[in-house]
């Protein structure tokens, strides 16, 4: 027999004694499937990383189911960007509908019905906001409260947390002293922190503020805008919110910094905190408390008012 021969025979016995790495237990791979058809990426690498440890002899295979994860993500992920690209526009909108009771403070102190919605469309480059509510309260056969916002707000992205924003909005509120206030701003935004869980966006701009007066008269006035959006998912049947904004006003002569026009003329200051509670399927349960403020209401008005809101909300 040859060298090469004899060489080639050793090998393949070599071969032949030597036993077949062992599949992958099929609890561990049922382990993993389940993962994966949960879509969750952080579960998926979390599992991966325990099953690597407890069968470091199949690693390859482990990888294998996960590069095979990670290539369906990204088709899916292409996919929806796809969509969102082609999509029309009355298309891909996303909201929710509210309606409730609230109790008042301030210039009124009495129960009434509030009732909102808020409509978002988000695509690849731009998202567009839209939101309204109406709070309604009689007492003694006289109307207490008529308060009504209108706000649409359309944002342009340059990356995933820097935009631009426009903002115009309409108010009413006759208990306040005005029965009409428009709100021009235009500015720009950045989310400080934007994960699966947490949101925080800041945005700023000057403004254009024109308000009608209860008594008939009316006045403009260059302003700044400044706004503060905190969403936490505590978890998936709790969640946590806080908007909070604000508009400095001076005169019509010229525009001037927030600070510098604070006791001056005029601020108006509004927050929201609110927590949902999930109760089945799209529908959940809010309470809300809202701070209203103004540094110069109009004589005889109280500056603060308060509403406690309890609610019911259905997302579509």
């Amino acid at each position: 027999m040859s060298r090469i021969a004899l060489t080639t025979a050793i090998l393949g016995a070599a071969s032949l004694s030597t036993p077949a790495a062992a599949a992958l237990p099929d609890p561990v791979k049922a382990m993993i499937d389940t993962a994966v058809a949960s879509g969750d990426k952080q579960d998926v690498l979390a599992i991966v990383k325990i099953a690597k440890a407890t069968n470091p002899d199949d690693v390859a295979e482990i990888d294998l189911m996960l590069a095979d994860f990670n290539a369906r993500q990204a088709k899916m992920a292409e996919a929806a960007l796809r969509e969102k690209q082609e999509a029309g526009f009355f298309e891909n909108w996303s909201g929710q509908g509210e309606l409730g009771g609230f109790r008042s403070t301030g210039n009124t102190k009495n129960l009434g019905l509030s009732g909102g919605i808020k409509l978002v469309k988000d695509a690849v480059k731009w998202r567009l906001n839209f939101q309204a509510r109406a709070d309604y309260e009689r007492n003694r056969g006289k109307t207490t409260r008529d308060q009504l916002s209108a706000t649409i707000e359309p944002n342009y992205k340059f990356n995933n947390k820097l935009y631009a924003y426009g903002l115009a909005q309409f108010e009413r509120d006759r208990l306040q002293g005005f029965s009409a206030r428009y709100t021009i701003s235009g500015g720009l935004g950045y989310e400080l922190v934007k994960t699966e869980d947490v949101r925080l966006a800041v945005k700023a701009g000057p403004a254009i503020r024109i308000t009608q007066f209860a008594g008939g008269n009316s006045e403009s006035s260059l302003a700044g805008l400044i706004g503060l959006d905190f969403d936490w998912k505590i978890s998936d049947h709790l969640k946590f919110s806080q908007d909070a904004g604000g508009t400095w006003a001076s005169d019509a002569q010229g525009f001037t910094s927030a600070v510098a026009v604070i006791g001056s003329d005029n601020t108006t200051f509004k927050a929201t905190s609110a927590l949902d509670a999930k109760l089945i399927r799209s529908l959940s349960a809010r309470l809300s408390y809202t701070v209203e403020h103004e540094t110069n209401p109009p004589v005889g008005r109280f500056k603060t008012d308060t509403l406690s809101r309890a609610s019911l909300v259905y997302d579509f």
